[in-house]
């Protein structure tokens, strides 16, 4: 499951295994292999890839109850707006 949510991320935020390892600072190998479920992250590791992405480890694991955005650092405003979007997203897509 880590592996699939991994490689759904990175392609959503259309990237390659070798963009994402140079941000998160390992091999592209790596990457890889944490994709292919070869191999697992360490929790440091994994808690990078939930800060990259913007999404909680509990998210990355499928423990949690669904997809999250942090929205640390952002203005309550800020927020407000993220909320309204999400809301417009939502209601777009029950529309179809």
């Amino acid at each position: 499951m880590l592996n699939e949510k991994i490689k759904s991320l990175r392609l959503s935020y259309n990237i390659t295994q070798v963009e994402l390892a140079k941000r998160l600072g390992v091999s592209k190998q790596c990457v890889s292999n944490w994709e292919n479920d070869n191999i697992q992250p360490s929790i440091d590791m994994l808690v990078k890839i939930a800060r990259f992405f913007n999404v909680s480890c509990d998210y990355l694991l499928g423990t949690g109850g669904g997809n999250c955005v942090s929205v640390e650092g952002l203005t309550e405003e800020q927020v407000a707006h993220v909320k309204l979007i999400i809301a417009d997203l939502a209601s777009a897509g029950r529309g179809r």
